[in-house]
Parts: structure tokens; C-alpha cells; sequence
């Protein structure tokens, strides 16, 4: 009986396929170690080549859980191979876009066994820069003619006034390249998704009427670079949430169901840690109970945002030139300390917060703080619904969902007029039906 000597560091043998799960996590392992590596099937631990019966879908198998089960992906060599009247399978595996994970986890090989790396092992691995810095300095084909000028400039201007880049007269290509994201002329891919002017990044938005992702009220998808996309998406944000308004002294202040802090960190760490390729999209959903915040990106999988609020963690870098900038322009307050800032502020304003890690990516969930619209003053006559004229349904059907719409939005969705709609929106007042919560452009309609 032939015989394969035994197993290294760079080296599994499987008996057969039913061990399939055990082996993508001995793969991810040896490509976190070594970068490539070579496992068998039909193999038994000794080395002894056993074979096992293979069908016709069973290669296939094989090479679709290795690539969805592994991120990054890999595209492993799966072959059939016979050796001595005995069938086994070969695969070979190589990658160097580390850290690998198995089904969300990490794991490294030592000796012919693999196990799960800790936090250290993991922050000294991304540190490296052994996931990160390939790509972003990978270069692109776009130049400094491909520069979104306006939007380099306004960074330039945020950097200098806050300190944190010294003051001097604006040059693009000087810039550029004192932030490392431009070579020979050529941007990498950090300065084109920073600053292209392509549409290298792209965020869907979206406002949904339940709290599952099944009917849409408003749906969008922008294409821009970072740098632009921040600010689109706490404004879109900001005007499909609740605002009120207080009197402190002689003064207005509007204040939002969300802080806005804790919004724009979450958006800018979005930003800054995802894992950029050709599939990534970033993705705001607005439901009537939360504002959910999608970062194509996994998250550690022996961390959570809970570690880093509560322990003085240093930040992992997936994205070092990308999170380098953004923190030069104060986007970034300090690298490690988001998720403090962002539990504190929503402790401090009653927000409740959450997130879920997927085997894709990574959601931060605001929780929004319905407002009871079911106490009514019991002297109070509230009209029935048949008492409304065809306009006043539609629009009180419409704030029932998005009550953030304004006259201009709602004359949209209903195809009236603007005066259509207020004449609307004032008998549905004068039937006790809605009522303005706030300021005209920072409140909502309260439906009751």
C-alpha cells in the first residue's frame, strides 16, 4: 500500500469528504502560516492512501464550500487523482491576502494541527499589513486627471484647520503623494476609493416599511468616493429620523432620536474597515424600529464592539492608508476609541445599540425609539379613517410609514401638487389625525 508519510505544516490528509468542515478549517489555517498548502482526500492519518468512492459532483462540492466557506475567497485546484486502483482527491490551495477565516473564525497551523488564533495573534497578523496594504497599494489606471479636485481640497482644508496636516499651499500631486496614494502618476487603490471621481464605492440606501426587508418606501444607489459618501449618508440618514425640538434659555436646539456623533463615527468606521473588491457595497437600511448600517467587511470573529468599548484595545487596520487619511481630517477622533464614543453617546441620549457578524460583513444597528401615538386625550373626537377625502388617505397612509415626508416629498409619491398636499396635510390636523412633532425641517409628523 502506497503511502504519503506524514502530515506537516503544509500538508492534511482527510479520510473522505464527510470530514469536509474540518478540512476548509485546516486550509484556512495553513494559508494564514504558510500561504499555500496541499490537503487529500481519501488519505488516512497515517498517510496510508485508502480512496474512497468520488461521484460526479463530488469535486464540485468540494471547490464551492472551499470558496464559500473561506474569506478572502481562494480557488482552490480540486483533481482526481488515482494511485494504485484507489481513488482520492488533491486539492491545492494558495493566497496571500492573510488573515483567512473558516466560517468566520481564524485559525493558524502549528505543527499538523490547526488552531484558533487569539486577538493578539490576529491584530499582529493585520498589523502586518498582510491584508491590507497589498491592496491599497495596489496601483490603478486612473491619474491625477481622475481626482475629484473638490473633494481633495475640502479634505485639505479639514486636515489644516484641525491641525493634524501641516498648513501649506494646495498641490493635488504633492498631496497625494505625502498621503502614499499616488505613485508614478498613478493613484492606488486607496487614493481611488478615497478620491476618485470614478464611482469607485458604492452605497445603497434605503427606507423599508416594516422592520424586514420586504416593502421599500424610497431606495437609492450612489456611486462616489469616500470622501464624498460620508456626508450623502448621514444626510439621508438624518432627514428620514425623528428630530425634536427643545427651548435651552433663549435658544432652539434640534435634536435627533439618534446622536449624531455616534452616527457619523459608525459611517466613517464603515468606511474606513470594509474590504473593498468588485462585489463590495455598502448598504443604510432605515426601518421604523432601527437604522441599520451594513460594512461589507468582517468583523474579528473572538471580538466584538462591546470589547472595544469596554477595553483599551488598539484598533486593527484592515485599511491602513484609507483609515491614515480619514483621521487626518478629524473623520477618525482616535485610532481605537469609536466604539466608546459611540456607547456613550447612546447610553447618554436612551439609544439603544446592537450589531450582528455575518459570514460577509458587519451591521451596526441603531434602535429607534417609536413614539406612542396611541395615548389619546379621551376628550378628544378622533374621525374615522372613512372621513377622509382620497388626498388625506394617501398621504396619512404614507406618514403612517415615513413620517419624515415633506409636502414636496409627499406630492411626489401621490402625483398631486404641492398645494394638493397641504390642504391635505391641514384637514388631517383638523381632524386630530397627525400632528407636527418639531421644526419644519427637522420634525416629523406624530400619525395617530
Amino acid at each position: 500500500m502506497i503511502n504519503f508519510g506524514h502530515e506537516t505544516e503544509e500538508l492534511e490528509f482527510k479520510k473522505t469528504t464527510g470530514e469536509l468542515h474540518d478540512a476548509v478549517i485546516d486550509m484556512a489555517a495553513i494559508l494564514n502560516k504558510h500561504e499555500r498548502g496541499t490537503l487529500y482526500f481519501g488519505v488516512w492519518p497515517n498517510g496510508d492512501v485508502k480512496g474512497f468512492q468520488i461521484v460526479e459532483s463530488t469535486l464540485r462540492d468540494v471547490s464551492r464550500t472551499v470558496y464559500e466557506s473561506i474569506r478572502p475567497q481562494i480557488y482552490p485546484q480540486v483533481e482526481k487523482i488515482t494511485i494504485d486502483g484507489r481513488d482520492i482527491i488533491e486539492v491545492k490551495f494558495d493566497g496571500s491576502n492573510r488573515p483567512y477565516s473558516a466560517y468566520g473564525k481564524y485559525y493558524l497551523r502549528v505543527a499538523d494541527e490547526s488552531r484558533e488564533m487569539n486577538p493578539e495573534e490576529l491584530k499582529s497578523m493585520m498589523l502586518e499589513g498582510a491584508l491590507s496594504e497589498k491592496w491599497e497599494q495596489r496601483e490603478t489606471e486612473y491619474t491625477i486627471k481622475d481626482v475629484d479636485t473638490e473633494a481633495l481640497k475640502a479634505f485639505f482644508e479639514k486636515a489644516t484647520a484641525c491641525g493634524r496636516l501641516p498648513s501649506d499651499s494646495f498641490d493635488e500631486e504633492r498631496l497625494l503623494s505625502k498621503l502614499g496614494l499616488i505613485k508614478n502618476g498613478k493613484l492606488n487603490q486607496a487614493g481611488n476609493v478615497l478620491f476618485g471621481k470614478n464611482g469607485p464605492v458604492v452605497l445603497k440606501l434605503a427606507v423599508f416599511a416594516s422592520d424586514e426587508k420586504l416593502t421599500f418606501l424610497d431606495i437609492n444607489r450612489l456611486e462616489n468616493n469616500v470622501f464624498r459618501l460620508v456626508d450623502d449618508a448621514i444626510s439621508y440618514v438624518n432627514r428620514n429620523i425623528r428630530w425634536r425640538a427643545e427651548i435651552k434659555g433663549l435658544l432652539r436646539e434640534e435634536i435627533p432620536e439618534i446622536p449624531q456623533n455616534a452616527l457619523r463615527e459608525i459611517i466613517i468606521n464603515s468606511f474606513a474597515h470594509a474590504q473593498y473588491g468588485a462585489a463590495s457595497q455598502h448598504e443604510i437600511d432605515i426601518h421604523p424600529g432601527k437604522v441599520v448600517i451594513y460594512n461589507p467587511g468582517e468583523f474579528p470573529a473572538m471580538l466584538t464592539p462591546e470589547d472595544f468599548a469596554t477595553q483599551n484595545l488598539a484598533s486593527i487596520l484592515r485599511n491602513e492608508l484609507i483609515a491614515k487619511t480619514l483621521y487626518l481630517c478629524h473623520d477618525i477622533e482616535s485610532f481605537g476609541s469609536g466604539f466608546k464614543r459611540v456607547y456613550s453617546s447612546c447610553t447618554e441620549a436612551g439609544v439603544k445599540c446592537g450589531y450582528e457578524k455575518m459570514a460577509y460583513g458587519f451591521s451596526f444597528i441603531f434602535f429607534r425609539n417609536i413614539p406612542n401615538t396611541s395615548q389619546v386625550n379621551s376628550n378628544t373626537q378622533i374621525s374615522p379613517t372613512d372621513s377622509f377625502t382620497p388626498s388625506e388617505a394617501k398621504v396619512y397612509e404614507l406618514l403612517k410609514q415615513q413620517p419624515n415626508l415633506t409636502r414636496e416629498e409627499l406630492a411626489g409619491k401621490i402625483g398631486k401638487t404641492v398645494k394638493t398636499v397641504q390642504r391635505a396635510l391641514d384637514g388631517l390636523r383638523n381632524k386630530q389625525r397627525i400632528i407636527r412633532v418639531g421644526t419644519s425641517k427637522r420634525g416629523y409628523w406624530e400619525v395617530r
